[in-house]
């Protein structure tokens, strides 16, 4: 299904539907709140936008609603090149679109508890709703508060609709996503769809007959429950709301080999360091937590390797005569792993204090990268559940050391790196858990293993 508006001077595409797509526009049609509950590259982005943009070219106020301003900030190129020809003004920096035909779009994060507020919508989307804050209406900044007090209420005047989309993000009865869909007080109407009910991934190869496509296809399909926990087969591609309590999610078994951590690789394509150093603790000193990896797709065993942990309590001040002693390290261990291109560097999360840690490393012409905004944007569970795949094909492994050391953090002598992520839990409201280690575990993994993008 191709939506098209036809004026005398132009020809204005809104987007073509898929055949999953279609099932869910007509099932969803005719009822005011709309849930659409769809597991990773369904394409619901792509539906509520072309949603969204038939909205526009009648002449609708709309608003699009993200838990971020990095979620919608993609959203807001996309709209403005595809409707370049009818936009009479724009600016992302205050996250508007006029268009000739009257219509107009607006960009709210939902990290702004009075997102909407004062303003009136035929339409509005909230996209990736799943991930925004837990909570129910009484609850400060929740989604299920701004949604109640603050959204809501600008659908009053028109009569508007709203569209709400999200892959689901476990069976928590704090979320705003999960309501929605599993309680029917709140009045939306649900379409659920897999992964697998986009029928035009994965694309077709140039050249590739139908058959070949086909089978293709089926492998593929085979690979994900093949190359994923369950549970996270379940939730992300299946977009099932999994019970996640006690789970521990990172297993030991798939971390070592045959009940065992491995030696450091004889050989292997570098090494590298990821630094966390974000005020989490609210103790005295910020924790500053870094862990070493080898990285190696030719050695005939797994092809990232742990090789040692650090994690202390470290005055601001200090931190920039510690990080010396990383790149010190770092030659050490690619001296013993025998990495052919050395020590390529220490990934920064580039936030807090690891902002100024960078800055001064590169004014000592230090190699040092920070993380990619769209991997620090992320919360903690989505990290971990972008890396999951790679550990349960025991493509990580830990080395004897880093198994096998034990060290001394706010007076507990332990394993601080094996406790952290093993201790994980999807969806655990304990925020006071330790987690630099966990956050420099899963940064490694996508930085190693990981797309372009780190996922």
């Amino acid at each position: 299904m191709t939506r098209r508006i036809v004026s005398p001077s132009q020809n204005l595409s809104l987007g073509t539907l898929h055949a999953g797509q279609v099932k869910a526009f007509l099932a969803l049609r005719g009822h005011r709140f709309k849930a659409l509950r769809c597991g990773r590259r369904f394409g619901k982005t792509d539906f509520a936008k072309t949603w969204i943009k038939e909205g526009l070219v009648q002449g609708f106020e709309c608003a699009w609603f993200a838990p971020q301003h990095k979620t919608w900030a993609e959203v807001y190129s996309e709209t403005a090149s595809a409707l370049a020809g009818l936009i009479e003004h724009t600016s992302k920096t205050a996250g508007v679109m006029r268009l000739k035909t009257g219509g107009r779009l607006d960009f709210w994060s939902l990290e702004n508890s009075i997102a909407g507020r004062g303003r009136r919508y035929h339409r509005i989307v909230i996209d990736e709703a799943a991930f925004g804050k837990s909570g129910d209406n009484k609850t400060d900044g929740s989604a299920m508060e701004i949604w109640e007090k603050s959204v809501k209420p600008t659908l009053y005047d028109y009569g508007g609709e709203a569209l709400v989309c999200s892959n689901s993000a476990g069976k928590n009865p704090d979320n705003f996503f999960y309501n929605i869909c599993t309680d029917a007080q709140y009045g939306f109407s649900e379409f659920h769809a897999r992964t697998m009910d986009n029928p035009l991934l994965p694309k077709r190869l140039q050249d590739e007959s139908i058959d070949e496509w086909l089978t293709r296809k089926e492998m593929f399909q085979a690979d994900l429950i093949k190359s994923n926990d369950p549970l996270v087969y379940a939730q992300e591609y299946l977009a099932e709301f999994v019970d996640w309590s006690g789970v521990a999610f990172f297993s030991r078994e798939k971390l070592l080999n045959q009940g065992q951590p491995v030696p450091y690789p004889a050989f292997c394509d570098g090494v590298f360091a990821v630094i966390d150093t974000a005020s989490k603790t609210g103790t005295e000193h910020d924790a500053t937590a870094v862990t070493y990896f080898a990285i190696g797709h030719h050695t005939g065993n797994a092809p990232l390797t742990i090789l040692d942990w650090d994690i202390a309590q470290i005055e601001g001040a200090t931190l920039e005569t510690w990080l010396p002693s990383v790149f010190t390290r770092l030659e050490e261990l690619a001296r013993v792993s025998r990495a052919r291109n050395g020590a390529v560097g220490a990934f920064i999360e580039d936030k807090n204090s690891g902002t100024v840690l960078i800055q001064q490393a590169l004014r000592r012409n230090m190699p040092v990268h920070a993380i990619d905004t769209k991997l620090t944007a992320m919360g903690k569970d989505e990290r971990a559940l972008s890396v999951s795949g790679y550990v349960y094909k025991e493509q990580v492994k830990y080395s004897e050391h880093a198994f096998n050391k034990i060290s001394i953090y706010k007076r507990n002598s332990r394993n601080h790196l094996v406790d952290q992520v093993e201790s994980f839990r999807i969806g655990d409201k304990d925020s006071d858990r330790e987690d630099d280690l966990l956050d420099t575990f899963c940064y490694g993994i996508s930085i190693a293993l990981g797309n372009s993008e780190g996922f």
